[in-house]
């Protein structure tokens, strides 16, 4: 089931694309993202997919963006990572991203100097990506929406997912994910879930023995002990 877009930012009719950059250039004091400036990136984009009259374009994005546009962890991010599109009310892969997207988010890079890619598809890139290889179910109905004006969608992913997706993470690369998932506090249930899920991804022993030891070194041996 599709979630609405309940909170409409149209930027776009009523602020000239010079005045978004100009207003943008104040927020991007440096490359690492906090709300006001991912939000004011994202207006930005979709100024320019508005100007080269591109399709609509419905972003899924997980990881750094997703937490701090869901409110869910206050920090910064020098990426948006895109776990899917949503085409017609439906999860679709963004391996490619349309030409369109790419060459407004070059444009941005350009606008703000950012790095050129970040806006990517890195998550779910190939056949081992995250839409590739399956989402956790119910995954569509726990986004939350932003629409900006009418050419541009950010769905966010749920804290759910999140915990789904850093608690893999965590155990394949360790580092910030690890502070992440802690800052979701997510319950032994959760991370019983969480792991299943990951385990279907990487069917290894070698990643089960990780992810067990990794609950347990978190203080959650008990989930460790039902995978």
């Amino acid at each position: 089931m599709e979630v609405p877009c309940e909170n409409l930012l149209d930027f776009r009719s009523v602020v000239p694309i010079m005045a978004v950059i100009m207003s943008a250039h104040k927020m991007h004091k440096n490359t690492a993202l906090d709300r006001s400036s991912l939000e004011q990136t994202f207006q930005l984009l979709a100024a320019r997919l508005d100007a080269e009259k591109a399709d609509p374009v419905d972003l899924v994005v997980c990881g750094g963006s997703a937490l701090i546009l869901s409110g869910l962890i206050a920090r910064t991010t020098r990426d948006v990572d895109v776990v899917a599109l949503m085409r017609d009310g439906v999860l679709s892969s963004p391996d490619p991203l349309p030409a369109d997207l790419d060459r407004a988010v070059r444009e941005v890079a350009e606008d703000l100097g950012l790095s050129p890619d970040w806006l990517n598809n890195r998550p779910s890139r190939g056949e081992g990506g995250l839409f590739q290889m399956g989402l956790p179910a119910g995954f569509a109905d726990r986004l939350r929406c932003t629409r900006y004006g009418d050419g541009l969608a950010v769905r966010a992913i749920g804290r759910t997912d999140q915990v789904h997706f850093k608690l893999y993470a965590a155990a394949d690369r360790g580092g910030y994910h690890i502070t992440d998932l802690m800052a979701l506090d997510p319950s032994s249930e959760e991370l019983v879930a969480a792991a299943r899920w990951a385990m279907t991804h990487d069917v290894s022993e070698e990643f089960a023995a990780v992810l067990k030891k990794l609950l347990s070194e978190l203080g959650h041996g008990n989930a460790a002990d039902q995978l």
